[in-house]
């Protein structure tokens, strides 16, 4: 079990309980009551961690190492699940995982990227940061689940679309807003869910849904606290207020109108009991997906398209002359005289 900064008192009472057990194994002795008495106090100490968590505190959460990503929660969730690859274009993307499944026996097309378990992994998925082909190759499954009539469910979990050199020359920005485009008019029911880091367009480029929806400790914004830090103040160590600025997480998501729903993760995180955060993923998608089947497409894709046109804040100025000329400056002019000696001629 692994503890960020912000856990250092649990981490301390898992000690004691550990040593605790020892103690009675190596001299014989009954420690239940003892060792029960500090479990009480784990969870106590992990509720009042848990309920005043800060944006800073989630963002580690959504980032813990232990957490369950893309491929846990299909293996959770979906049998018969085969994934497909490539973009018929260029290569395969490992980031970007997708492929047929079914849930319950409804047959689904289920999209997400896939960070990696260890060091090796993180490498081979690029830490879960797509380049175009990532997103082609999201886009092309996306349009097979329409010519199949499969509802599209995509798992959003990136630090951000690859920044490299390579991935701009291939066209990164052109593949994200092609996506963007054509999500909004797909004919099927689409829902995207934020399982951990959503930033900026590695994450919209496969966020627009009927149902856009975090986890409880998940993140989504534009750009990560650690950059934005890095932009405003020239440093990595504001990134805590960084995140308090940015309001990043679930609850002002949903405040702002920006996300329909939030599932609620266990006390501890989603880590602290995966299963259980599958079943939770799992009804959430099974009810929605029978809600939104029941409605008409070209219905569907009006609320679609009404809903993303209503997100952000405006504020409306008296209409503008486009034809006012402003009268031009005149500027007083001084004369000023010279004075100096008259030359006398020889």
């Amino acid at each position: 079990m692994q503890f960020l900064d912000f856990e250092k008192p649990l981490e301390e009472l898992y000690a004691q309980i550990s040593k605790m057990r020892e103690l009675g194994e190596k001299n014989k002795m009954d420690v239940r009551a003892s060792v029960r008495e500090l479990e009480l106090a784990v969870e106590k100490t992990r509720e009042e961690l848990y309920n005043n968590l800060t944006p800073w505190q989630r963002v580690q959460l959504s980032r813990h190492p232990e957490r369950p990503y893309t491929l846990f929660y299909i293996d959770q969730m979906c049998s018969g699940f085969t994934e497909l690859f490539g973009d018929r274009q260029v290569a395969d993307d490992k980031a970007m995982v997708g492929g047929m499944a079914t849930i319950e026996g409804l047959p689904v097309m289920i999209i997400g990227q896939q960070k990696g378990v260890n060091t090796k992994q993180r490498q081979y998925r690029n830490f879960g940061m797509a380049n175009p082909e990532g997103y082609r190759k999201a886009l092309r499954l996306m349009k097979l689940a329409e010519k199949f009539q499969r509802p599209i469910i995509t798992l959003i979990d990136t630090p951000g679309a690859y920044p490299g050199l390579e991935a701009e020359e291939r066209g990164q920005g052109e593949a994200i807003a092609r996506n963007l485009f054509e999500m909004v008019n797909l004919r099927v029911p689409v829902i995207c869910v934020i399982i951990g880091e959503g930033a900026s367009g590695g994450a919209l480029g496969i966020g627009i849904g009927d149902r856009v929806a975090m986890m409880e400790n998940t993140w989504y914004t534009v750009i990560s606290p650690e950059n934005c830090s890095t932009i405003l103040w020239r440093s990595w160590d504001y990134k805590v207020q960084a995140a308090e600025q940015l309001h990043l997480t679930s609850t002002d998501m949903s405040r702002f109108g920006l996300v329909d729903d939030v599932l609620p993760e266990p006390r501890g995180g989603a880590h602290a009991a995966p299963e259980e955060m599958a079943k939770t993923l799992k009804t959430y998608l099974l009810r929605n997906i029978e809600e939104l089947s029941k409605m008409n497409p070209d219905e569907r894709i009006a609320k679609r398209i009404e809903k993303f046109s209503n997100m952000g804040f405006y504020q409306e100025h008296a209409e503008i002359d486009m034809n006012y000329q402003p009268e031009p400056e005149v500027k007083e002019v001084k004369e000023h005289k010279r004075h100096g000696r008259k030359r006398k001629s020889e």
